[in-house]
């Protein structure tokens, strides 16, 4: 018999920042480890009002992050906060 503990998934929060506001809004999203990266990306875009598919994540230090892995890698490899940046300010003046 499984306990409660093994029933519940693990889950990992990000704070997402939307980075292209100089007011630097944020956003707190806890998944599921299992879940694909992609759908917190998407979710968070949603949240802000801009295109996720114009959209990327990047981490405080300015290096991008690849949708196409779970929750709980990019959060080891990343850690909890990230900064979403709409792809048509990238390089702007």
């Amino acid at each position: 018999m499984a306990s409660k503990s093994d029933q519940k998934a693990n889950k990992v929060s990000f704070k997402i920042i939307l980075a292209s506001d100089p007011k630097l809004p944020f956003k707190i999203v806890k998944v599921p480890e299992k879940a694909p990266f992609l759908a917190v990306v998407k979710f968070a875009a949603a949240q802000f009002k801009v295109k996720f598919e114009t959209s990327a994540i990047i981490t405080n230090d300015g290096f991008g992050v690849s949708t196409k892995q779970d929750c709980g890698s990019v959060f080891l490899k990343h850690g909890q906060e990230l900064r979403l940046i709409p792809r048509d300010r990238v390089g702007s003046s």
